[in-house]
């Protein structure tokens, strides 16, 4: 059983989620106030928290903000917000998923299990044994042993990416460390690399995604097989 948070202003509104998740077996907690929600998670923290944007006094985006600084605890934002703008300022900050009001609580449900086994994943991949490195000659990477013969955005793309594994970066991010250089460069020109990558990373296993696409965002490091594909 998992210790879930739900960080949202108004009983009624987190009462039929509250009890969604109490049906899937986790146990639960309920804080209104942003500020008081950031000293509980700094102090005693969940397996995961579902923060609300709009919270009275500290921000759900300042709270993630606060967090990322110190941990990479999972964190599902949940907000009235559905411009691309603002999913794209959670995840740039950190979060972990973004779910839009209104929403189906048993989906919520399923995507807190999603989270996470892939921050379970995260914490076996941050131990050593890490299955890339990158040699000294520009270009060179070795996954799992198997040599990758890269081109030089190729390669800024993956350190990128496998410097933190599962969490979603966003095609600005990308850009930015793949043409430190650029000053106009189209964002898509990201994807075509990826699209190159993956054809190299499937030959040393064409079953595995190694990069997760995140629709409208971004992609994300997957070192290992993941438990919920």
């Amino acid at each position: 059983m998992s210790r879930i948070l739900l960080v949202e202003e108004g009983h009624d509104a987190a009462s039929v989620l509250l009890d969604e998740l109490r049906r899937a077996g986790h146990e639960t907690e309920h804080i209104e106030d942003g500020a008081v929600a950031l000293h509980r998670i700094l102090t005693s923290p969940p397996a995961l928290t579902l923060l609300d944007v709009e919270l009275p006094r500290v921000s759900g985006l300042q709270i993630l903000e606060k967090i990322r600084a110190r941990s990479d605890h999972p964190i599902i934002m949940l907000t009235a917000l559905a411009q691309e703008s603002d999913r794209l300022r959670g995840f740039e900050l950190g979060a972990d998923d973004y779910v839009c009001k209104p929403f189906s609580p048993r989906e919520v449900a399923v995507r807190i299990g999603t989270v996470l086994r892939r921050y379970a994943q995260r914490q076996r991949v941050a131990r050593p044994g890490m299955p890339i490195t990158f040699g000294a000659v520009r270009g060179c990477a070795i996954l799992d042993g198997h040599y990758l013969p890269l081109t030089r955005r190729e390669s800024l793309l993956l350190r990128a990416l496998s410097r933190e594994p599962g969490k979603v970066l966003t095609r600005s991010k990308l850009l930015e460390a793949a043409f430190p250089e650029a000053l106009d460069v189209n964002e898509r020109v990201v994807d075509t690399h990826i699209k190159n990558l993956r054809k190299k990373l499937a030959t040393v296993s064409a079953a595995h995604d190694w990069i997760r696409s995140v629709y409208g965002v971004g992609f994300a490091w997957e070192s290992q097989a993941r438990q919920d594909a």
